[in-house]
């Protein structure tokens, strides 16, 4: 009797960019990752009516920063993505929120560095009261944090967080968006 393996999945495909985030090949995650080549990715922020921001806590078994702080839901753009569909497709995928490209806002873009792992990074946002229903195959856990909380945890413990959400929520204060308390 054959015995059959543990199905593989095809690793991710990112397109790779030059230093003005135009599309010059394409490379596999472990590749780009590797050799630190410049690709795109996605930040989305969830605030609910007491303008609270969704926090996730990662998964342990994520390759880059497992078990720290990070955005409400991020993600790299695949191969040929658009940066709103993967906004959108990554809200789903790790928070169960079906969220049309229109109801984000589209706040500013932070340049590619080594802070964001290389990746160039489209800041969303959204306010809902729909609860998120997180995927634990991406997520260790999430709640809901009011902005001094998370100013203070990122102060005390910078090292529980990804590098990435650090410079996006940093940005986000900077130009004075997060929402004020109703």
């Amino acid at each position: 009797m054959r015995r059959m393996g543990k199905p593989t999945v095809p690793e991710e495909v990112f397109d790779v960019v030059d230093e003005a985030d135009r599309v010059i090949g394409s490379a596999p995650r472990s590749e780009v990752h590797r050799r630190k080549l410049r690709h795109r990715a996605v930040h989305v922020l969830l605030f609910n009516a007491r303008a609270e921001l969704f926090v996730q806590k990662r998964s342990t078994v994520k390759d880059t920063f497992p078990g720290c702080y990070d955005s409400s839901a991020s993600g790299h753009l695949n191969s040929g993505e658009d940066y709103d569909i993967c906004a959108t497709r990554e809200v789903q995928e790790e928070i169960g929120m079906v969220v049309a490209v229109g109801r984000l806002s589209r706040h500013f873009k932070v340049e590619a560095c080594e802070q964001t792992g290389w990746e160039f990074v489209w800041v969303y946002s959204f306010v809902t009261d729909e609860q998120p229903r997180i995927n634990l195959a991406e997520l260790e856990s999430g709640e809901f944090w009011t902005t001094e909380y998370t100013r203070s945890r990122l102060l005390a413990n910078p090292e529980q967080f990804a590098h990435g959400f650090v410079r996006v929520f940093n940005e986000f204060d900077h130009r004075g968006l997060f929402l004020q308390k109703p």
